[in-house]
């Protein structure tokens, strides 16, 4: 796995939280993308997992995990939100 664009907070963040940085590339590949106060945030919510997992891939592990990027592309931090926002489509 190549290594991911962290900034020193998300790396602590990651640390801190035990996020893997597995949990970091499935969010980055599969999570729904939104922009939000200048930033791209990536999040893995119960509609994406259950959504490959119909066709084979199992993110059930990382499910709540949420990866905040700059436009650059580095990585600012990393959460994981048991209670993501279920706001209108």
């Amino acid at each position: 796995m190549p290594k991911l664009p962290l900034t020193d907070h998300a790396a602590r963040r990651c640390r801190g939280r035990g996020i893997p940085q597995a949990a970091i590339a499935a969010a980055l590949d599969y999570g729904r993308r939104r922009r939000i106060r200048g930033a791209e945030v990536y999040t893995l919510g119960w509609r994406e997992v259950s959504r490959y997992a119909r066709i084979g891939i199992d993110l059930s592990r990382f499910e709540s995990t949420s990866v905040v990027c700059a436009h650059s592309g580095a990585i600012l931090t990393v959460y994981r939100n048991r209670r993501v926002h279920r706001g209108r489509r």
